[in-house]
């Protein structure tokens, strides 16, 4: 039996079981002989590193709590980058969560504004003004109408507010 085992020990080897390879004699084979019945446990495939730009990378509209939800792990990872917020803000608008959205684009801004200008996107620092705007101008006239933006029902709810 010793034999026997020494073949399934040196075959494992072979495969590139690592455990049974060590010395340690029939235990480490029969050990080994049992990885062979099931077969090499291998390494967890590497996870891909999160990316600043994540956020929008599939948008389905009928999908966006997940989405959301996902983002708020891109923003999480990238905590100085006004980049995440600024699509947040985006997803947050599409899913009609007009507070959110605009704590976010606030956010970005204010992280936008500690940098130094040249190291910021010209169209980031654009989107992040005129997103603030939409923002200002729409709790101006949930203010004045006495009803906030984006709770009428139907066509035409939100005809008068320029698009994100």
């Amino acid at each position: 039996m010793s034999g026997w085992v020494n073949k399934a020990r040196q075959y494992l080897c072979r495969a590139g079981c690592r455990s049974s390879c060590r010395a340690g004699g029939s235990l480490a084979a029969l050990a080994g002989l049992l990885l062979l019945a099931g077969g090499c446990a291998e390494e967890p495939l590497p996870q891909r590193q999160v990316r600043s730009d994540d956020c929008l990378q599939t948008v389905q509209l009928d999908q966006l709590t997940e989405q959301i939800g996902r983002c708020d792990a891109v923003v999480a990872a990238f905590p100085t980058n006004p980049s995440p917020l600024n699509d947040r803000y985006l997803l947050h608008s599409l899913a009609g969560n007009e507070a959110a959205a605009c704590a976010d684009i606030n956010r970005a801004a204010a992280l936008a504004r500690s940098k130094p200008p040249a190291s910021l996107d010209p169209q980031l620092r654009t989107d992040l003004n005129l997103r603030q705007q939409l923002c200002r101008e729409g709790s101006g006239k949930a203010m004045g109408s006495g009803k906030a933006m984006g709770s009428g029902k139907g066509m035409g709810a939100n005809q008068d507010r320029p698009q994100p």
